[in-house]
């Protein structure tokens, strides 16, 4: 583990580990919990359906479908899950579509958490038990984790809610990819308002130091680990 990647090997996963892979040429990452023996529970949003956000982000979201595969060769162990949506069981492989596998970090500090080039690859917030991950993974398996929206209830909010027992209140959603592309944004209006400057003077220089200021901060303010907007799940007891 370090600042620029948290890359790992699969023979390093420990039950209840949140793990992730890019998609899209690392663009976005999809999200899930590593539950045992090659297997992980993970948030989707199902081919077609409408994601509501009406910007960009809409293009990134059929990376959480796990990989097609020919009709005459589907997976041996998942099957066909292209059309799959929701909460679903995968193996790692299918998980994965290609990918490397990436470790997602908990508690770490702020000086690493702010280190980090990008968001969605660490919390400030601290994980829970291996076992009451892998409960909640199973619970939201079975009962659901309500419907995909790329923005406010995602793969990483899925796995986010696994780990700590947390979810935020029902407006932004507190997914850390999420919050970095709209941090990004704002950041890159001062960006690019200053980066001509930046090569003649400096002012210039100060004017990117203060669009990277703004990312980090507004990554950092919308970290579950700091903001208060959060309540504890509570699981419906089964009978």
């Amino acid at each position: 583990m370090g600042v620029l990647t948290n890359k790992i090997e699969r023979e390093d996963l420990k039950p209840g580990d949140h793990i992730y892979s890019y998609r899209l040429a690392y663009t976005y990452s999809h999200h899930g919990i590593y539950v045992d023996e090659g297997n992980v529970i993970h948030f989707t949003q199902g081919e077609g359906q409408e994601t509501g956000t009406g910007t960009v982000l809409d293009r990134f979201i059929g990376s959480s479908l796990p990989q097609r595969r020919p009709l005459d060769d589907p997976c041996p162990i998942c099957d066909d899950q292209s059309k799959g949506d929701g909460v679903i069981s995968s193996c790692i492989d299918c998980f994965l579509s290609g990918g490397d596998l990436y470790l997602y970090e908990y508690d770490v500090t702020r000086k690493l958490f702010l280190a980090k080039p990008r968001g969605g690859t660490c919390t400030l917030a601290s994980s829970e038990s291996p076992e009451k991950v892998i409960h909640r993974a199973f619970y939201f398996l079975r009962k659901g984790f309500g419907v995909y929206d790329v923005i406010k209830n995602n793969c990483e909010d899925f796995a986010l809610c696994c780990k700590t027992g947390l979810r935020v209140i029902p407006t932004v959603g507190q997914s850390r990819q999420a919050s970095s592309f709209q941090a990004a944004a704002s950041a890159g209006g001062i960006l690019t308002a200053t980066v001509s400057m930046a090569r003649s003077s400096i002012l210039g220089v100060a004017g990117l130091a203060a669009s990277c200021g703004t990312y980090c901060v507004k990554r950092y303010i919308n970290d579950i680990g700091v903001r208060r907007d959060v309540e504890n799940v509570v699981l419906e007891e089964e009978t």
